[in-house]
């Protein structure tokens, strides 16, 4: 399933400079604006973002600080820059892609597409789950995840069940592969690591209850999002 993806922009206000977000807004990308350097590095310890966007030219400013501390902050994170003027060589600016006014919205979207998640990924969706199978990565409510193998293929099991309570050992065969079912204590350890994951408070679960005697059940508000869809390779 295709999903929107997350940008961050970075924009100041001036009247003469008409904002981006309305744009991206309209084009299907979920904005989170921020007016400078400082409150983007503070969004970026709570959040992950798909792509940070500059818009430099909005705060009369080269964006070069801006772009090294958003590198710093996050690593391998995309970084689109909007300058009016080029004030230093491209070179020494921490951005992928530096594009200088004036332009369209058509072309800032070819530029930022190559830097963003492909929709052709596997996902499978419930509620404000998104688990990207192939990458091993889980968004959720803005925070993106990652998972190990096995915890995906726990993940992916709920996902494929939502709503319903699955046998510890049902489950356990499943995930794991096997016909042993004599100790599936180490299931426990792996709903347990899945909730550190993925839950406001491990303690009192919002996503994944214990079923006392029985099992473990995933619980999502449906109505959050589209209807589950799987690819057809997963479907298994």
């Amino acid at each position: 399933m295709a999903t929107r993806a997350y940008i961050l922009l970075i924009e100041g206000k001036r009247a003469d400079h008409p904002s981006f977000k309305p744009g991206l807004i309209k084009k299907g990308f979920h904005v989170e604006s921020v007016p400078n350097g400082a409150s983007a590095l503070v969004y970026l310890t709570e959040k992950s973002p798909d792509l940070v966007l500059v818009n430099a030219a909005s705060m009369r400013t080269s964006g070069l600080r801006i772009c090294q501390s958003v590198k710093d902050k996050a690593p391998g994170l995309p970084i689109v820059l909007v300058i009016d003027k080029l004030y230093i060589p491209p070179e020494k600016l921490s951005a992928d892609i530096i594009l200088q006014e004036p332009f369209t919205l058509q072309k800032l979207l070819n530029r930022m597409r190559p830097l963003l998640p492909s929709d052709q990924k596997p996902m499978i969706q419930a509620g404000p789950l998104q688990l990207d199978v192939e990458q091993r990565c889980l968004r959720c409510r803005d925070r993106k995840i990652a998972l190990t193998p096995r915890l995906v293929t726990l993940l992916k099991t709920l996902i494929e069940r939502v709503g319903e309570v699955i046998e510890r050992n049902d489950l356990f065969r499943t995930v794991w592969e096997t016909a042993y079912t004599e100790d599936t204590r180490t299931l426990d350890v792996h709903i347990s690591w899945l909730r550190e994951a993925i839950e406001k408070d491990p303690r009192h679960p919002e996503f994944i209850k214990t079923v006392r005697g029985v099992g473990y059940r995933l619980d999502v508000n449906l109505s959050d999002t589209q209807p589950i869809v799987l690819p057809k390779d997963l479907r298994k």
